[in-house]
């Protein structure tokens, strides 16, 4: 008993070695100091003339405080713990182990997220964001990892209870999908999502070759944030060229019969995007619109890249050589991350959205 004890202690320490380098990293100081004068400033008498910058500004605090209550509560409750156990070991309290064994694993899952969300300072990480996951080579058995890909992404969403909205879905005509685009509501979304950017490729047994051979295929995931109003930015209608067409696919006659579907091209940058879920072509427009927004900002932050292709990650051709994570079936299971070389065998866990582990590792690599 005073053994473990003595184990939890260390324990203890290690986590408030933990915390006094985040409390460096993040400043509190500071964001105290910048509390106050948002605090200030909502305090002046025209402070709501600009309802727009007004409301940024309160978002802004509150995140702030946020930010700075979540981890004073961490550090209060560490204080809390080391007392129990130095109680629970002058007192030989054998039934306090269980207790105290939970909160430290409760505390240390807390410490970890809130270390990672201190390394997701960026102007857009807080944002939604938008997910697009499109088939690369492989055939039907890309098409079907590309839907195996976006069950993954939607599971992983209902675990950290963020919301989802399909702005666009291309079914495939044999198996799987072509191509889905979805909108992930939640805070922080697009700072853990941005990890995932990149190609990602599946080997396995196909289920579509007679002869039961091992298949290769591969489905880029594209990661872009949605923009709030205060960061949102204005296109030249000159620099826009906008095309409608046909919806494809399933959608019943009006969806097959009416050029709802959007495509807009984006001609000094040549980006080209599109939208054709919605039966309301003015829908599919907005929709669209919204998709070049935040890739034309997602270029701004890249300006040092020369090629559209860079604004999706390091996606380079859609097939071999470029993967940025390997899902092997078989012969033996394993997932990979090849820039962190992050792995696990638990392939089935995987799939069903437990990937924590590997955007955790991508965030921490990226630390400076």
């Amino acid at each position: 008993m005073i053994l473990q004890l003595e184990q939890f202690i260390e324990k203890v320490k290690e986590l408030k070695q933990i915390t006094k380098e985040m409390r460096a990293s993040l400043d509190l100081a500071s964001l105290k100091k910048q509390v106050e004068e948002y605090e200030n400033k909502m305090q002046e008498a025209n402070f709501w003339d600009d309802i727009d910058k007004a409301q940024e500004i309160t978002q802004k605090c509150k995140n702030l405080k946020d930010k700075i209550e979540k981890f004073d509560s961490i550090e209060s409750k560490l204080e809390d713990l080391e007392v129990l156990i130095q109680l629970s070991m002058e007192e030989e309290d054998e039934s306090s182990s269980l207790e105290i064994k939970e909160e430290l694993k409760n505390l240390d899952d807390d410490i970890k997220k809130m270390k990672i969300e201190t390394l997701l300072c960026g102007d857009y990480d807080r944002n939604n964001a938008i997910l697009n996951l499109h088939v690369g080579v492989g055939g039907n058995d890309a098409q079907d990892w590309t839907e195996m890909l976006f069950r993954m992404y939607k599971r992983w969403c209902e675990r950290r209870e963020y919301t989802i909205e399909i702005l666009d879905f291309i079914p495939a005509d044999e198996a799987g999908i072509k191509g889905v685009t979805l909108k992930v509501i939640g805070e922080y979304a697009y700072g853990y999502l941005k990890a995932e950017k990149g190609i990602h490729r599946l080997v396995r047994i196909s289920p579509y070759n007679a002869n039961g051979k091992r298949q290769t295929s591969f489905a880029s995931v594209e990661v872009l944030p949605e923009l709030n109003e205060s960061q949102d930015i204005e296109l030249k209608s000159d620099d826009l060229r906008i095309d409608t067409y046909r919806s494809g696919g399933a959608g019943g006659q009006h969806v097959n019969k009416t050029e709802s579907a959007i495509r807009i091209t984006h001609l000094p940058t040549g980006i080209v995007v599109q939208c054709q879920n919605e039966r309301s072509q003015h829908t599919n427009k907005e929709t669209a619109m919204k998709i070049l927004k935040a890739k034309l900002v997602e270029l701004k932050e890249r300006e040092h890249k020369e090629r559209i292709e860079d604004l999706a990650g390091e996606l380079k051709d859609n097939g071999w050589g470029s993967q940025i994570r390997s899902y092997v079936f078989h012969p033996y299971n394993l997932v990979k991350d090849h820039r962190t070389g992050e792995e696990t065998g638990n392939i089935n866990v995987v799939m069903d959205g437990e990937i924590d582990n590997f955007i955790n590792a991508y965030l921490a690599s990226q630390e400076i």
